[in-house]
């Protein structure tokens, strides 16, 4: 059975599907104009596809990037930490020319007890080459585990760290004070404890939720362990059957499970300059199968 007749609720959209488990493009729609049922059509897509593409939104600006975000959920600050300057407090602008990279394999801002749910992100200034963005399927990854495996790691917990990635810009560009995150001004960077594997609160499937960007080691083990199994839990997820890549066009927006996947995009453009624009939607506490099973 496919996803697609499994989800009723997916087929208000025109849907391609770029593989056979993830990744999709929506076709023929303006996301600023998208009546309720497509609305809804989007967010059931986003469970069963996990990265969605639509191309062709030349209209869409941050306003209506973010109007289009409020109609998914709840949208938060851009960032915790990052100031983006003279865009709205929701937009995290990536601009290459203010080190705005993310050739890291993440998931968007795990070093938060409670991580965005979805994130959107809009193509503002493209290089004429280059500069495509990969996103890799945590569900399929842990799936397609050794049972083995799968049972040891269901186990586990690991910290998410964010000092490493802004932990100098917070006490140096932003002089100990970052934003507003869920009610609290971020001045340090705390770490934070999330299960190796999470329990999508949505689908109840299972998948990793470990990565390079902010995952700085598995609890009570060695770091010797610690770093034997991250690194064997990253090759995996970032197989090449576990991935979709996205080629960037003038126009483009693409949406993604922060739950459910990880993502890494390409710096091999040089000097060029690229602009992106992303809004997140406000997530939960990530819940690992024991938890999920009480």
């Amino acid at each position: 059975m496919s996803i697609l007749s499994e989800r009723p609720a997916v087929a208000k959209l025109p849907i391609t599907e770029l593989g056979p488990h993830f990744g999709a493009e929506i076709h023929g729609v303006d996301l600023a104009r998208l009546d309720d049922e497509q609305v809804l059509a989007v967010r059931a897509a986003l469970v069963a596809y996990k990265v969605l593409f639509v191309r062709g939104q030349h209209g869409l600006d941050d306003a209506a990037q973010i109007e289009f975000g409020r109609r998914l959920g709840e949208v938060t600050v851009g960032h915790p930490v990052h100031d983006s300057g003279a865009v709205a407090p929701e937009v995290y602008s990536l601009d290459s020319q203010d080190n705005g990279f993310a050739d890291v394999w993440h998931t968007d801002v795990t070093f938060v007890r409670r991580p965005p749910a979805i994130s959107v992100l809009r193509a503002v200034v493209l290089p004429p080459t280059g500069g495509d963005t990969n996103w890799a399927d945590s569900q399929l990854a842990y799936e397609s585990l050794s049972p083995g495996l799968r049972a040891h790691v269901d186990t586990l917990t690991a910290v998410h760290d964010g000092s490493r990635e802004f932990g100098y810009y917070l006490a140096q560009r932003r002089q100990g004070r970052g934003n507003l995150w869920e009610g609290e001004v971020f001045t340090e960077l705390k770490p934070v404890e999330h299960p190796v594997v999470r329990v999508h609160p949505e689908s109840g499937r299972k998948g990793l939720f470990v990565n390079p960007g902010f995952t700085s080691h598995i609890v009570g083990v060695s770091e010797h362990e610690s770093r034997g199994i991250l690194d064997i839990l990253y090759a995996h997820l970032t197989k090449p059957e576990h991935v979709v890549r996205h080629r960037w066009q003038p126009g483009d927006v693409a949406l993604w499970d922060n739950r459910s996947t990880a993502h890494y995009a390409n710096r091999d453009y040089g000097d060029q300059h690229r602009v992106m624009h992303r809004i997140t939607l406000r997530g939960d506490a990530p819940v690992g199968p024991a938890a999920a099973a009480r």
